[in-house]
């Protein structure tokens, strides 16, 4: 198998299942060209339907230029409402042009304000907000500027298509089922500087000192020098204060830890360490465990490919998943609250199953009540989870940091079209899985590039 940049070697993304060339080139050259659309499961009533039953107005955005937590606060600031009152079900990254849902409590369509890069068209009304479970997945339009070798992307697909594994790989309108490794991408961890994963496995270490410095630390060359100073100023002298004057204003979260820490009289203990980390957005807090979780995940896929294990259908020990059936027509949605351990007598079943595309083998994002698989699978659990120095029950931590866990589906499959001249690749993913991931296989370039 060919091995990647180290970049991405560096948040478990150990191989390629495509042995061919890359295409090169980049994503993201300009928003356009980087186009995402949510497909949701969210019923609306008509825009006329009496407000005291249905008081959520629901539209549809179409944006460019804006992250949808930005868009959230320009809207409600527009509408003179506070922020809690505005609802989606995805987050999107502004260097894109994306669509998505978006839910307002009791607005009117006229209230809508004209927003700069934002189209906004009123779908209906509904008598709740939209939440993360009404998003099913993504569909999406990805340009490949300058590719160098853009002949090659037929054979990348051919090998693609032997991964995924299904019974019917052509679809008569011309898209091909291809299939990659579910792993999470580079976006998890920071493209630039991936660290969000040190963070959380110190803090599930319990080592909340190790995981400011993480934080802090860790200068990179993708970074301006002037970063990369004070971060190598803060390791060396732990000098808080003088860091302060040092960090860049734009990094406000790095210098919200450096104001707490900067207020303790005398050295800080663990707890003052805890504390500064708890000063940072709760989603953020939730990200640094998850980005651990995301990592060994990475890890446990990569040791997989390197067994020679199959990811289309199941060993004995596996643990599967079904396919949730509520999903929207053509997108298959991994279901892992249905779960089934595939002991000796159900491998064919499931096998069966996993080759209509109506089951998926799944691996452990690790938290306290995992259960890790038996056989062969088990064994990569544990061994990673060794290696890492985690067990399930370091999970088990205050606030926001503290992670039950879950199962996920270790393949991702999808329909592939692709078009030449631009070069365009155009596929559906369910929701938590990453574009990058199977553009990657095609690009094979530094993440940078991949956007």
């Amino acid at each position: 198998m060919r091995s990647p940049h180290p970049t991405e070697r560096a948040v478990g993304l150990e191989y390629y299942v495509s042995d061919t060339d890359g295409v090169g080139g980049q994503l993201r050259a300009d928003d356009d060209q980087f186009r995402v659309r949510e497909l949701e499961r969210f019923s609306t009533e008509p825009v006329d339907a009496p407000t005291d039953a249905y008081p959520y107005l629901v539209f549809r955005a179409t944006l460019s230029g804006w992250d949808t937590n930005d868009f959230a606060s320009r809207l409600s600031n527009a509408l003179g409402i506070s922020r809690e009152r505005v609802n989606w079900a995805g987050t999107k990254d502004k260097y894109a042009v994306t669509t998505q849902l978006f839910s307002v409590y009791g607005a009117e369509p006229d209230d809508l304000p004209d927003v700069d890069g934002a189209n906004l068209e009123v779908v209906g009304r509904a008598g709740r907000a939209l939440e993360f479970g009404d998003l099913a997945g993504n569909a999406f339009e990805l340009v490949v500027s300058e590719p160098e070798r853009p002949a090659l992307v037929d054979e990348i697909t051919d090998e693609l298509a032997a991964f995924a594994g299904t019974e019917d790989a052509d679809d008569s309108d011309g898209a091909v089922t291809v299939g990659v490794p579910n792993f999470f991408g580079q976006q998890r961890f920071g493209s630039r500087r991936p660290v969000t994963h040190e963070v959380g496995l110190e803090i599930v270490r319990d080592d909340w000192e190790g995981a400011v410095m993480a934080y802090l630390g860790n200068p990179t060359d993708a970074e301006p020098e002037g970063t990369q100073a004070a971060r190598t100023f803060v390791e060396e002298t732990r000098d808080w204060q003088e860091a302060l004057e040092r960090f860049p204003h734009r990094l406000r979260y790095e210098r919200s830890l450096l104001h707490e820490l900067a207020e303790c009289d005398g050295e800080p203990e663990s707890d003052t360490y805890r504390a500064a980390l708890e000063r940072l957005p709760t989603n953020l807090q939730r990200l640094f465990v998850h980005a651990a979780q995301s990592y060994a995940f990475n890890l446990m896929l990569s040791e997989r490919l390197e067994r020679g294990l199959a990811f289309d259908r199941p060993v004995e020990g596996d643990v599967a998943c079904f396919v949730d059936s509520d999903a929207p027509d053509g997108l298959a949605l991994p279901d892992t609250d249905r779960l089934q351990r595939v002991d000796e007598r159900r491998v064919q079943s499931v096998t069966r199953h996993c080759e209509r595309g109506r089951a998926f083998v799944t691996a452990p994002l690790v938290g306290t009540e995992t259960e890790l698989a038996d056989g062969e699978q088990g064994e990569i659990e544990r061994e990673v989870l060794a290696a890492l120095g985690l067990e399930p029950d370091d999970f088990d931590l205050p606030g926001e940091f503290h992670s039950t866990g879950t199962r996920r589906a270790i393949l991702v499959r999808t329909d592939l079209e692709t078009e030449r001249e631009p070069l365009r690749l155009s596929f559906s993913l369910p929701k938590g899985s990453y574009a990058t991931v199977l553009a990657r296989e095609f690009l094979k370039v530094d993440p940078i590039d991949l956007g």
